[in-house]
């Protein structure tokens, strides 16, 4: 039996299939490859696996991460299996933490007590206010959600289940840091993640390249992180933890990188479709990044092909200059290699969309950050820090 490297599956029991279409979507398209749907996993195909995955994971605790499309559209008795399954199949002594990311459409009190009872973690897709968050995630016929993913977040919060808001950066909510902020600290937000939104119009690009609406510009979405964490460092360190300034906290605390958009090198959150099949990212889910299918070869095997590797260390390898010089490389690391879709001043291709936005943050967080991580290391606690 070999190992599994550092790398986490995304597993996508239900495929491409969703029953928003959010104007944003990137996954949506990839119904092309697989042609017919409703999309679900076989049951045999979700036994070999969960088997596989206990049997080739390293360490005392094993991660099942559920992706989509949307994963609630295959049933809760799915999911009930799913915990079955893992059960079933556990090593003595191994811990089993299950992960699932929602639109939140289809929770309701028996989703909830689902999944504080097993204790899944889950990530709710939440844009802001209902006008922000209307005017792009939409149902298939056009009406919005946000009733929906706020009521969603309240039974989830009722029976105690661990819950990060994530947030889509996008021209709409952009230009209202504030208004944003307040929603989510009234929300009773504590993890929250902001994702910014890039969609290239045509790619590769020039200095500056063309993207798709709804992107926004890369200085609002500096100037929005900027003012959130201003807020964030005056008000609510140690009550709510948001992803964006946790990774610009770890270089200057001295710790690696947990997101794989700042990590020097990626590969490492790999993508099982519903069909078997294996991709190398979420974001790469297309012919040439296919490593082989779960019917076909181990998922151990797969892990560990040298294409996968290969891919990951093409992102440090392929750093343009003016990255590998940058006084915030530490903290960007290029970005995520799906938007390095611009180029330098000096012509050399590689640059990412959001290389402004990055600058203008990990500069402007930088001081509160450097003085935050002393105050971690003198051990005070974080309520007691104030920028």
């Amino acid at each position: 039996m070999s190992i599994i490297p550092e790398c986490l599956v995304m597993a996508k029991p239900a495929g491409p299939g969703c029953n928003l279409r959010c104007q944003y979507c990137y996954y949506l398209q990839k119904s092309s490859l697989f042609p017919g749907g409703p999309w679900r996993m076989p049951e045999d195909l979700l036994e070999r696996y969960i088997v596989q995955r206990l049997e080739a994971s390293p360490g005392p605790v094993t991660h099942f991460e559920w992706h989509g499309g949307e994963p609630t559209l295959v049933g809760l008795d799915y999911f009930r299996l799913i915990v079955l399954l893992q059960k079933a199949h556990r090593p003595a002594g191994r811990a089993i933490m299950n992960g699932i990311q929602t639109n939140g459409v289809l929770v309701n009190e028996r989703w909830a007590g689902f999944l504080s009872d097993e204790q899944f973690s889950v990530g709710l897709s939440l844009d802001g206010p209902s006008d922000l968050h209307d005017a792009f995630r939409k149902t298939v016929d056009g009406r919005g959600t946000h009733q929906e993913a706020c009521r969603a977040w309240q039974v989830l919060r009722k029976r105690a289940v661990f819950c990060n808001a994530l947030c889509v950066l996008h021209a709409g909510n952009v230009s209202e840091p504030d208004r944003v902020y307040d929603f989510f600290r009234d929300l009773g937000v504590t993890y929250l993640q902001f994702l910014p939104l890039v969609i290239p119009a045509d790619a590769p690009g020039g200095v500056a390249a063309r993207v798709a609406a709804p992107t926004a510009s890369p200085h609002a979405i500096g100037a929005f992180l900027c003012r959130v964490f201003d807020r964030w460092a005056r008000e609510d360190v140690g009550r709510m933890v948001i992803q964006n300034f946790d990774e610009a906290l770890r270089p200057i605390y001295g710790t690696e990188h947990a997101l794989c958009v700042h990590r020097e090198t990626c590969g490492e959150v790999a993508v099982l479709e519903h069909d078997g099949s294996f991709y190398a990212c979420d974001h790469y889910v297309d012919p040439p990044h296919r490593l082989g299918n779960l019917r076909e070869r181990s998922l151990s095997e797969m892990a560990s092909d040298p294409r996968l590797l290969d891919f990951g260390r093409a992102k440090r390898d392929s750093l343009p200059r003016a990255c590998r010089e940058c006084d915030v490389r530490a903290s960007c690391n290029g970005g995520c290699p799906k938007d390095r879709i611009c180029t330098t001043a000096d012509g050399e291709p590689g640059l990412n969309y959001l290389c402004p936005s990055y600058q203008a943050f990990f500069r402007h967080s930088r001081p509160a950050l450097t003085s935050l991580a002393a105050h971690m290391k003198a051990g005070k606690p974080l309520r007691a820090f104030h920028a």
